[in-house]
């Protein structure tokens, strides 16, 4: 066992240190190709109207001038205002387990956001850690320049600094938000929280509950330190640098048999394939699973009455999927990455299956008498630890047995809801029809995931003209999981494998594209803007499968500085 263990931690230095190479060079070539490829277009200095006594300059390249005055409130538009704290603290996320955190505002999650449509939201961040932070508002369709990806959009905001986010929450549903600055490693630590915008006309509902599911590494990595790593903040995803005996995210420590896909079974893993060994070991070293930060017994419970109306929305904060399961009530799915599905019908004991980056919204009615679990059924190692439990008020006092192990069908999207007018068809001619191949390669240049064949800084951006129709083919042609998640629009799914939907017309921003799938998408080139489409299993886009998409007809306010080395946009 001790030698398999040394192979493995083997394998995660190699992982980090090309990690750390390949967002190095990505980062670097990213600031030149921008640079190259934007408009001549100066900043522009007029725009200094609000917020700007809560700015701290400390260069010309990055005092978020650029960013002031582009979004403003309509007349008589309410507005609401929040301070978003990135700091340091401590976090027991399981019983007798306290690691360092990054957060915002002290908390993992970091504080609900919660608005209603219309309102015009306005979120001071404000960085007290030694690193530079952002906010990427992930699935909302706002202003390019508030989306919050550095070197593209804005300057990363350094220790000491303020930056002013603003939109108008004109999209109701369930989204998020979460660092873009080194993802694999901030998001990982804990920089992100829920976005909620409630429509202002919505039905009955008596209890709503939002829940942020991500994976963590119990123990500190001791044995990496003997491994004279040096990769300086790489982190990749884990932050697995070493940290003395404050735990978090960066464990590496046997927890008994662990064996499956969801766990690190050595003696089958496939021999000299470094992407399979990538990722058996990351899914044996994510040892402990959350709900809003908290595992096991730290879960709070929630609580309801026999009738009420429980909507709960689930966000998928981590690298892995979750394959959620509400025994024995009537549910209904009735909304996906914020959008609602036509006709959604009611379904039972099926296994919603979510995977990094995605969000599904649930509502039932309560029926049940006894107490009962929500829990995961899949092929996850460690998911004894995602049960959150449902406290009947006016039940009978008892909790539902845990059911032994049972084989419940996969919950299916693309034939759920009824059938109903979608914008697109595969039928049609689109100005843009992109083939996006999804590869994993190892090899002598190391350990990347691509598209098309090619990592970040070697992919042409993707140009675009406001109102264009747009149609990607996802296939991924690896043999791991990719949730691939588009900034600033929605797009429709079209077909899956060659089958069209035949449900309602299902509108996302992040789809999970399994080995082997190909998925048919579209969406209209509506909102103007410098975007990027990833992989968010964040450490596949750290090591490459990340694309920057332009529009032509778009003018920037925000002018990268082309020797700046802080902005690492992941």
């Amino acid at each position: 066992m001790r030698s398999r263990l040394n192979t493995v931690l083997a394998i995660i230095a190699s992982v980090v240190i090309v990690f750390s190479v390949v967002t190095f060079q990505r980062n670097q070539a990213f600031m030149e190709n921008m640079r190259m490829g934007q408009n001549d277009v100066n900043t522009n200095t007029d725009m200094n109207q609000g917020n700007s006594e809560n700015t701290v300059p400390s260069s010309p390249f990055n005092n978020h001038d650029y960013a002031k005055g582009i979004v403003k409130p309509r007349d008589g538009q309410p507005v609401k205002r929040f301070t978003l704290v990135a700091q340091e603290t401590n976090l027991e996320i399981k019983e007798g387990v306290i690691i360092p955190v990054w957060t915002y505002n002290g908390t993992v999650p970091g504080e609900e956001i919660r608005v209603t449509e219309g309102d015009y939201v306005q979120v001071e961040l404000k960085n007290t850690l030694t690193e530079p932070v952002t906010i990427h508002w992930h699935g909302y369709p706002l202003n390019s320049a508030m989306d919050g990806v550095p070197g593209l959009n804005q300057d990363a905001v350094r220790p000491g600094e303020t930056f002013v986010y603003e939109f108008s929450a004109d999209v109701p549903g369930t989204y998020w938000y979460h660092s873009h600055q080194e993802g694999s490693k901030q998001v990982d630590k804990g920089l992100y929280g829920a976005l909620i915008v409630e429509p202002k006309n919505k039905g009955k509902i008596d209890k709503d509950y939002t829940f942020i599911l991500d994976e963590w590494m119990e123990n500190p990595m001791e044995e990496m330190g003997n491994m004279n790593m040096e990769a300086e903040g790489s982190g990749g995803h884990g932050a697995m640098e070493p940290q003395g005996d404050t735990g978090g995210h960066g464990a590496m420590e046997p927890q008994g048999d662990v064996g499956g896909h969801g766990g690190m079974d050595m003696s089958t893993s496939e021999e000299n394939d470094p992407v399979m060994e990538e990722e058996e070991m990351m899914a044996y070293a994510y040892d402990i699973y959350t709900v809003n930060g908290k595992s096991g017994e730290l879960i709070k419970p929630i609580d309801v009455k026999k009738g009420d109306v429980v909507r709960l929305r689930f966000i998928n904060a981590g690298y892995r999927s979750h394959g959620i399961h509400i025994p024995g009530q009537d549910i209904k799915i009735v909304s996906t990455d914020g959008q609602d599905i036509y006709g959604a019908d009611f379904i039972k004991d099926q296994i919603i299956q979510i995977a990094p980056g995605e969000r599904y919204d649930v509502e039932f009615t309560v029926t049940s008498d006894e107490n009962f679990f929500i829990d995961a059924h899949d092929d996850n190692a460690y998911n004894d630890q995602l049960q959150i439990p449902v406290i009947v008020a006016d039940g009978n006092g008892t909790t539902r047995p845990e059911e032994e192990i049972v084989e419940y069908p996969l919950f299916n999207l693309v034939n759920y809801g009824a059938p109903g007018p979608g914008k697109f068809t595969l039928d049609q001619t689109y100005d843009i029809d992109y083939m996006v191949q999804l590869d994993a390669l190892g090899d002598d240049k190391g350990l990347r995931y691509t598209i098309n064949g090619k990592i970040f800084n070697e992919l042409p951006l993707l140009k675009l003209r406001t109102g264009n129709t747009v149609k990607f083919t996802y296939f991924n042609n690896s043999k791991v999981d990719h949730p691939m998640h588009l900034h600033g629009h929605f797009f429709q799914i079209l077909s899956k494998n060659g089958i069209p939907v035949s449900g309602a017309a299902i509108m996302k921003d992040t789809l999970l594209v399994k080995p082997g799938e190909k998925y048919v998408v579209a969406f209209e080139a509506d909102n103007p803007g410098r975007w990027v489409q990833h992989c968010h299993e964040l450490h596949h886009a750290a090591a490459g499968m990340m694309q920057g998409i332009e529009y032509e007809d778009f003018v920037p306010n925000y002018t990268a500085n082309p020797q700046d080395t802080y902005n690492k946009p992941e």
